[in-house]
């Protein structure tokens, strides 16, 4: 976790980049602007904020990674803080060539140079690029005589950045810790800001593992299973639960504990082994066996373990507990879920 109460901003330079493909200009900067105390403050709140979530990332290239671009820059600025309006200028050109989507707002490219950044209790330097795309309007009312006046001004609203990447000055040889913000797209035009610009990839962590397992387990038990075993839709779902109860109350993940846990069939098991190898290979991932277990990564891939069986149109039951607690079966007006309780809230 990033504790931006902690950081300073040492150095900072700003850049405006528009749309290429709609003849937007590339406005750089020859100067950097001076920033007071409070002004300081202002924006590392800004900057540093957003970023909340335990997922890391890496630069990344599949030749050489030193023909990753922000890569070398970054390198260049940890290497020399001084050099670092010279490198924004080359990172403002490198995010220009690659701002050819039409949906691409043009906006203000800060480049900003973090001391004391704390991140999973380390302290250490970060880079931050930064992107503004959408202006807001703000009423300024001030005292005119005996009375008042209003007016509109566009400006960026600092509660709300848009684009955010920091680059934490370790692991460089892995390509860095990496930690992003997009709040502003969400289709194929996102691409370009992790893909194209920084080009990065999820860092192999415990929130890497937490993911991509529990994300794996999901599609076996949805998917997989029913092709292979006669399952109900109520042991489908207790399976899930038992999967995410499972990530909930330990703190290490066990392959071997985790499978005899919650498939307890030897012949799922071995299914379910067996599905985990070809996921990897399809994905073209690497899930360790046994690995700590991310909190944060848990509680997002709860959200999207459905326990619910949908019958027609008409009911939707929701499974949280004692699968015993819930029966099927068939009469001649159809089939039919049998539920006890004990009360009815």
């Amino acid at each position: 976790m990033i504790q931006s109460n902690i950081s300073e901003v040492k150095n900072i330079s700003v850049h405006f980049v528009g749309n290429k493909a709609t003849d937007e200009t590339l406005k750089l900067s020859l100067s950097k602007p001076d920033l007071n105390e409070e002004m300081g403050n202002i924006l590392n709140m800004y900057f540093l904020s957003p970023f909340k979530s335990t997922e890391y990332f890496n630069f990344y290239h599949d030749i050489d990674m030193n023909m990753n671009e922000v890569f070398v820059c970054a390198s260049k600025i940890f290497d020399n803080p001084e050099s670092l309006l010279e490198q924004s200028v080359n990172l403002a050109k490198h995010l220009y060539e690659q701002s050819t989507h039409p949906k691409i707002k043009g906006g203000e490219f800060y480049t900003v140079y973090f001391k004391d950044c704390i991140i999973d209790g380390e302290t250490v330097d970060a880079v931050g690029l930064f992107k503004s795309e959408n202006k807001d309007t703000f009423l300024k009312v001030f005292p005119k005589g005996e009375g008042f006046e209003i007016e509109s001004e566009k400006g960026i609203n600092i509660n709300k950045l848009d684009k955010g990447c920091l680059i934490f000055n370790t692991e460089r040889e892995q390509g860095y810790v990496v930690a992003i913000v997009d709040n502003t797209n969400r289709g194929v035009e996102a691409q370009y800001w992790t893909d194209d610009f920084l080009h990065v990839r999820q860092r192999k962590d415990e929130y890497y593992n937490t993911q991509n397992i529990l994300s794996l387990t999901k599609h076996f038990i949805k998917d997989e299973l029913p092709q292979q075993f006669e399952i109900s839709k109520a042991d489908q779902v207790d399976m899930l639960n038992k999967s995410v109860k499972f990530f909930k109350e330990n703190d290490n993940f066990d392959l071997k504990e985790f499978a005899n846990e919650v498939m307890e069939s030897p012949d799922v098991i071995k299914s379910f082994k067996k599905y985990k190898t070809a996921y990897e290979q399809d994905f073209d991932m690497d899930i360790a066996d046994n690995f700590t277990i991310s909190e944060s990564a848990v509680k997002r891939q709860a959200r999207i373990f459905k326990s619910v069986i949908k019958l027609d149109k008409n009911f939707h039951i929701y499974i949280h507990g004692n699968r015993d607690l819930i029966e099927q079966g068939e009469d001649r007006k159809g089939k039919f879920y049998k539920v006890y309780y004990q009360e009815e809230n």
